[in-house]
């Protein structure tokens, strides 16, 4: 089995389903990582942010086994100047490349607008009739992003798909812990005691342990 995780932003990935992406590799499925966005110095990041990024999708992508990994390139907290067109031509060819039978995205409600540009693209890019290969698409839910949107019924994240991280959570904190200026203190959302108790919270509500929480967007069988 083929599995994509698609991160607008590196770290998205295993705040959203990290364990899952763990359980994949083990289970012997070749598992592919697309980032869409990177920092630039062109938008004020220093030479030294953007190597540390670089040097931590590095680092992660080995602690995931990843078999390829694929940088778009585009500049970060500012999708909403790409052109539509060129954004889904980049998602199409990898996506064509790899002929997933799952892919991963992000929520498409997310209060970052990146997240927000990023999921439409994602949807235009993975039309049945286009890619009959992918057989099962999810939305993850990214803490300081999912749950930050306002409260209309428009944005509500309502997971219907669960799974058992508790083999793996640790794992997933250890790869959080890479993105170091990333992780907050606590009571933040996105420090490494919010995450673990979403992920109590998300088991808590299907009988696991330590679970992640997923919206099905399409599944095929």
């Amino acid at each position: 089995m083929k599995v994509l995780v698609i991160s607008v932003h590196p770290d998205d990935e295993t705040l959203g389903c990290g364990g899952t992406l763990l359980k994949h590799v083990e289970n012997g499925d070749e598992t592919y990582w697309m980032n869409i966005t990177k920092a630039d110095e062109s938008i004020g990041f220093s030479r030294e942010v953007i190597n540390e990024r670089k040097n931590q999708v590095d680092i992660v992508s080995k602690m995931y086994s990843f078999k390829k990994v694929f940088n778009l390139g585009f500049l970060t907290t500012r999708l909403h100047q790409v052109d539509f067109n060129e954004l889904i031509s980049s998602i199409s060819s990898v996506i064509n490349e790899i002929q997933p039978d799952i892919v991963y995205m992000n929520n498409r409600t997310d209060v970052h607008t990146d997240h927000q540009i990023a999921a439409k693209a994602i949807i235009s890019c993975t039309k049945s009739f286009r890619y009959p290969f992918i057989k099962k698409i999810l939305m993850y839910e990214c803490i300081s992003e999912t749950e930050m949107s306002p409260p209309f019924i428009e944005n509500v994240f309502i997971p219907n798909v669960y799974s058992d991280v508790t083999k793996y959570l640790d794992k997933k904190l250890e790869v959080m812990k890479v993105y170091k200026s990333e992780v907050q203190e606590v009571p933040l959302p996105r420090s490494i005691e919010n995450i673990k108790a979403l992920a109590t919270y998300r088991g808590a509500t299907c009988g696991y342990n330590f679970a992640e929480a997923f919206m099905l967007v399409r599944e095929k069988f």
